[in-house]
């Protein structure tokens, strides 16, 4: 690592870039970037760090500078076509990550789930017992110049995550996601394989998977879950609307009694790959347990805000395990309110591939409504269409979007949750702003104190008249 250059990014904005920007900028060195003019949640953190920001340019790429490109941009970028010119150093993200990461103990978050609620735990908890720097998939990143320990999210999408050797690896799942790379469970299987045999001191990996009884590493594998079986596991579980406590049995032997304040099952199994991971790391228990129990959560993971009577939660969940575990999560929590999923699947490939686990997971909520499939950057069209999942729903189904929600005006005192990988959010955001502050909507007051008045047959052209 050299800080007398200045480290360039290419997309500086994409969650990944914009937290290892972050990173080095704590760590002390001199950093800026590029990315299109559009504003994203992540310039946030950048403009309070003071990091310079420029829409793509050649002209931006200048000699000195050491570029670091996100992997959503070719070889023919313009910045990155300059940078050659100039005989600029390269790297894509994964390989600057991996080359930053050996100059610490390293603690890699990986999985087909949970790595973001996992890694966000890790960091949590770690920052209060050591100098730490960690990297979030949700675009958080923290740098420090006296950090011994580093904690990063990494993905397996397209294997990049094999640019890591990290310490130890936490593995929370393995399951069959993002269709267009993977061919099939055996080959993200190989993946996991190929990763845990790059670890140097430990796996931690999750005990209740199948596949995960099967890996083969050249470190020891610590398995954690919720019987004996396991080399940690969870006892005396209670699952209360404050979170979850239990008992920690670490290689047979009571390690203590843990609280976290989260909710569902897939939380104590996260907690319990932490649990772990600080207790190899010579951490003591009531540390690791005090600090557990002050986690407020990662951001669009179960995030949690009421409007008037209703709850209203937002939430990443774009698999069909993640959306069954997000709904365990919210019977957790609120057993006594009815749960209105509203899904947005995220590619079609990944679509079609799981359509009927996708219907399964959704038919556990109380009601469903579904949004149009997202069109990605990589997939603009495909062979299915939202009414094929709906198709296989138990209930009927209707489909809404920012422009339509007014079939959400129905519900009072219970709870929405917004799920989705693309722009649900947005639509959450949107249906917050014309949500009526009472269970009474808005909309059929006015058509009953204004029946003569003419009105827009579009029901979007009456949404947008409400916010």
């Amino acid at each position: 690592m050299d800080k007398a250059t200045t480290y360039h990014f290419v997309g500086i904005k994409g969650s990944g870039m914009s937290a290892l920007a972050l990173i080095l900028v704590g760590e002390g060195y001199k950093v800026q970037g590029s990315d299109v003019g559009k504003y994203f949640f992540t310039q946030q953190g950048l403009e309070a760090a003071g990091v310079p920001m420029m829409e793509f340019s050649a002209d931006n790429i200048q000699p000195g500078l050491t570029i670091i490109a996100g992997n959503a941009f070719g070889d023919d970028h313009e910045e990155l076509v300059r940078a050659r010119e100039l005989g600029l150093p390269i790297y894509r993200y994964h390989h600057f990550l991996g080359k930053l990461i050996k100059g610490y103990t390293s603690i890699a978050v990986s999985g087909c789930h949970g790595k973001t609620s996992t890694t966000g735990l890790l960091a949590h908890t770690l920052k209060h017992l050591a100098p730490l720097s960690y990297l979030i998939g949700d675009g958080t990143g923290c740098g420090q110049e006296s950090a011994k320990y580093f904690g990063l999210e990494a993905c397996e999408y397209r294997r990049h995550f094999l640019s890591y050797e990290p310490d130890y690896a936490i593995i929370t799942n393995v399951d069959f996601d993002h269709p267009d790379y993977f061919t099939s469970i055996e080959d993200v299987f190989s993946a996991f394989t190929s990763f845990a045999g790059q670890t140097t001191k430990a796996v931690i990996a999750c005990g209740e998977d199948a596949y995960l009884r099967q890996l083969e590493a050249p470190v020891p594998v610590y398995y954690y879950g919720f019987d004996s079986n396991s080399t940690v596991y969870a006892t005396n579980i209670e699952r209360t609307q404050d979170g979850s406590d239990f008992d920690v049995t670490f290689e047979g032997k009571f390690l203590g009694r843990f609280h976290v304040p989260t909710y569902g099952k897939h939380n104590i199994l996260n907690a319990l790959a932490v649990i772990t991971v600080l207790t190899l790391e010579g951490f003591p228990a009531d540390a690791i347990a005090q600090n557990l129990a002050t986690f407020t959560g990662v951001k669009r993971r179960f995030s949690v805000k009421t409007v008037g009577d209703l709850t209203i939660i937002d939430d990443y969940a774009h698999h069909p395990s993640e959306i069954k575990a997000t709904i365990d999560a919210t019977k957790q929590r609120y057993p006594d309110k009815r749960c209105i999923a509203v899904f947005q699947p995220h590619t079609f490939s990944r679509t079609v591939a799981l359509l009927n686990e996708f219907a399964e997971s959704l038919n556990l909520a109380d009601q469903v409504y579904l949004c149009d499939i997202f069109n990605s950057a990589r997939e603009q069209s495909g062979e299915v269409t939202i009414q094929d999942l709906a198709a296989l729903i138990d209930q009927e189904v209707e489909i809404i979007s920012s422009e339509h929600l007014s079939p959400l005006m129905q519900y009072k005192d219970d709870v929405i949750v917004f799920m989705g990988a693309g722009d649900v959010d947005k639509i959450a955001q949107r249906f917050e702003r014309i949500c009526p502050p009472t269970s009474k909507c808005p909309l059929r007051l006015t058509w009953r104190l204004r029946p003569n008045t003419q009105y827009k047959s579009s029901r979007s052209a009456i949404l947008s008249g409400l916010s």
